[in-house]
């Protein structure tokens, strides 16, 4: 699994000209499952995300993360980020997990951080979103976990 955090001090997603989910400071973070992806991977992925720390401390240092600052956690699914652009120069998704595979991590993966996190607002899996943000920095970083191979 993917996810691309950025730090933010606001973000929102927008569908149908509906605000279905909002943060203010905090983590937008897209999210992508990629074939053999499971549940592990998708909590791997959350425990990563809600401990890295990318969130200053009186030093003015990386040193918290969103758990410790109590800020906001906006999950937006993108299957996208799983795209091979090796070659060519058009985008190949084979490397994404089915629409299926892809909708029920992205779901677990919801209902797993909001056990965890008190506050997570997200995006709709297969909806033309419109997501808008102001990146706080700008802080990015890609996480990715891979599937163990047995």
């Amino acid at each position: 699994m993917i996810g691309l955090l950025q730090r933010v001090s606001s973000a929102a997603v927008v569908v149908d000209g509906v605000q279905v989910g909002a943060i203010d400071a905090g983590l937008m973070v897209l999210v992508c499952a990629e074939r053999g992806d499971t549940e592990k991977e998708a909590d791997a992925l959350l425990h990563k995300l809600l401990g890295y720390r990318v969130f200053a401390d009186e030093a003015g240092k990386m040193n918290r993360s969103v758990t410790d600052v109590a800020g906001g956690l906006l999950l937006v699914p993108q299957f996208t980020l799983a795209a091979d652009t090796k070659s060519g120069t058009r985008p190949s998704f084979t490397p994404a997990a089915a629409p299926a595979d892809g909708a029920r991590l992205f779901e677990y993966f919801v209902r797993q951080a909001r056990l965890r996190h008190p506050q997570v607002a997200t995006g709709q899996f297969g909806a033309d979103m419109q997501v808008s943000l102001t990146n706080d920095g700008p802080v990015t970083f890609w996480l990715q976990v891979e599937p163990k191979l047995q």
